[in-house]
């Protein structure tokens, strides 16, 4: 694997400064601007990062309040939406805690931790998804086999990450990183589909835009800040989901 240094111009990296902007709505527009041609910082813009985060969450809110009220009219209407799994869901503190924090953890190290572009970290990945493959395949017939292949991948992937620490962000990556941003987004949201036990894929699709729109602003602040800022965001979202779930079943 090989690497190239990246300058600004590969990256276009935006003019904008090395904090917050100055408002709420200046700050929305600064997302919507990267969303139009989605770039990756090579200097990550680190300061007031819970500034930003807050702002962030602020549109997150207001993206789902907007969602809510459009599915309520649609159900008072009598279009059929298939429930969700979170749906009638008993909240033990076991399944919060996995909603809230462990889905936030796995998901952000799956779909956003190589968004950096770094030898390191796409390396520890891949080696981590061959062990949990190998896992999958030999942990039924040789449980020690399973074991083994897993601990392999992840003493592999720590190893990746310290052996390539070093290497800048590889070059082609940077250059098509619009498309590696999209994709990450896209198949986000469409892992989500599992939440449904029924429906045909049109009547799902739609049923994702939640997911895709948090995608976009979870690899936003990724990029920006860093892989802890995309993990505590999709926190943040999931713990307001666990929330207003078990509110709408109180009140159901």
């Amino acid at each position: 694997m090989t690497t190239t240094p990246i300058t600004a111009s590969e990256t276009h990296i935006s003019p904008a400064t090395d904090g917050p902007a100055t408002s709420m709505a200046a700050e929305w527009r600064e997302f919507g601007a990267f969303l139009k041609r989605p770039t990756l910082e090579v200097s990550a813009k680190s300061k007031g990062a819970l500034t930003v985060l807050a702002r962030i969450y602020a549109l997150d809110l207001l993206a789902m309040a907007v969602l809510i009220g459009l599915a309520s009219l649609l159900i008072a209407a009598g279009v059929y939406i298939p429930a969700t799994a979170l749906a009638g869901m008993e909240f033990t503190w076991g399944i919060i805690a996995m909603v809230v924090i462990g889905a936030p953890v796995m998901e952000e190290v799956a779909f956003r931790s190589w968004l950096s572009g770094k030898p390191a970290v796409i390396a520890a990945l891949l080696v981590l998804l061959a062990g949990g493959i190998g896992f999958g395949l030999a942990h039924i017939a040789l449980p020690p086999l399973g074991l083994a292949l897993a601990m392999a991948g992840i003493v592999g992937a720590g190893a990746a990450l310290y052996l390539l620490r070093n290497k800048p962000t590889l070059g082609w990556f940077a250059r098509g990183f619009p498309a590696f941003f999209w994709l990450s987004t896209i198949a986000f949201a469409l892992v989500h589909l599992a939440n449904f036990d029924e429906g045909s894929l049109a009547i799902l699709l739609p049923l994702v835009l939640p997911q895709f729109i948090l995608g976009s602003m979870l690899g936003y602040v990724r990029v920006r800040f860093g892989l802890w800022a995309a993990i505590a965001l999709h926190a943040a979202h999931n713990g307001t989901a666990v929330a207003i779930a078990a509110l709408a079943g109180q009140l159901g």
